[in-house]
């Protein structure tokens, strides 16, 4: 009797906080209409009614009789995080995606349009330009950080003198933020460089690399490099110290030196790190958007199938300013969906080459 007495009861908390949370969700969509009438008190309030019907929700989960309570209160105490991570990432996910087909101007929306957003900003110059930018830039970023990362940590794991400040002193770039490394940088390719290369009378430098159209990515490219290789250095530092020291004598014993050692018996047995780096180093140099706010801004412009573009403007920096210059958020919200799953595609693509290259090495 008294089972069946919980049961009722933390069925009809849960029922009612999963009606509540709904309602709370619906009216926070529609609250800019519900100005007036009688469900204006409960939009006033719909902080509340959501928190309410969540609270309602774990009660009835929590109360509802079972052998497996244990394993519910551990999913309760993991249910904040979740919740945090549900309402910060899951949910403005699912409205960017809804909001990409409506007509939305960041306040309200009028009419749901279908795939008009999508339509329009695959035909237009600066969004494909932005697209090959982000492509070439990833490409050689990832190539350049995991190299000369990889290189780094050879260095530091090795037997020269002071290798633990060396360690220390390129990380250190990895803990600047990176708009302040972009106004840094920015004064260096002005003036530093370029006031250099005329006391020495260097004419290719003569000219800041920021001026340039086809050149400024570059920039962006050796101010990332710097600032990421350090940190993907420290992954590859913790592999090589995780390889044992008697395979790496018995590989000298056997003759094994120098380059051979490294590509033959360490890149082998570290290749889960290079899987793990390379994902890291992809996704990092996709979503590319501070250092190229603060460098370029997307600058300097060029003339691309006849019209003018920002030559160094990512695909992240371009949604940004399709949202906050131009005020399109629906055509940026479309922009932000077909980001995700080039990332998504990409992404999944790298980690399932890398471990079929794992498995073969």
């Amino acid at each position: 009797m008294i089972y069946m007495a919980k049961k009722k009861l933390s069925t009809v908390l849960a029922a009612i906080g999963i009606l509540v949370t709904i309602f709370a969700l619906w009216i926070s969509l529609q609250y800019r209409t519900l100005t007036s009438g009688f469900l204006a008190w409960p939009a006033s309030i719909r902080g509340v009614l959501l928190i309410t019907g969540i609270l309602f929700i774990i009660l009835g989960v929590y109360f509802y009789p079972t052998k497996k309570h244990r394993t519910i209160i551990n999913i309760l105490f993991l249910l904040p995080a979740v919740l945090a991570f549900t309402m910060t990432v899951i949910i403005p996910f699912i409205l960017g995606v809804f909001y990409s087909f409506t007509d939305w101007n960041g306040i309200t929306l009028n009419n749901f349009i279908g795939f008009e957003n999508y339509k329009d900003f695959f035909k237009s110059p600066e969004y494909i330009h932005s697209f090959m930018a982000t492509l070439i830039f990833t490409i050689l970023n990832m190539l350049l950080v995991n190299i000369i990362a990889f290189g780094l940590s050879l260095l530091v794991t090795s037997k020269i003198r002071g290798r633990n400040i060396y360690r220390a002193g390129f990380f250190i770039p990895n803990l600047i933020g990176g708009i302040v490394l972009g106004y840094i940088w920015q004064f260096i390719f002005n003036y530093v460089i370029t006031d250099i290369a005329a006391a020495m009378n260097i004419k290719s430098l003569s000219q800041s690399l920021l001026a340039l159209p086809d050149r400024a990515i570059l920039a962006i490219i050796i101010v990332s490099t710097w600032q990421y290789a350090g940190y993907i250095m420290m992954i590859y530092v913790t592999a090589i110290q995780g390889v044992p020291a008697s395979v790496i004598e018995a590989a000298k014993m056997d003759g094994a030196h120098g380059f051979k050692r490294i590509t033959k018996i360490i890149a082998p047995l570290i290749a889960n790190s290079f899987t793990i780096c390379i994902f890291l180093t992809l996704v990092n140099s996709f979503k590319q958007f501070d250092l190229n706010y603060a460098i370029t801004n997307g600058g300097p412009s060029k003339l691309f199938m006849g019209k003018a573009i920002h030559s160094t403007e990512l695909l992240a920096l371009n949604i940004y300013k399709t949202a906050f210059t131009r005020n399109d958020m629906a055509v940026a919200q479309a922009k932000a969906v077909v980001f995700f799953v080039l990332l998504a595609i990409v992404s999944l693509i790298q980690v399932y080459v890398s471990k079929k290259k794992e498995v073969e090495m």
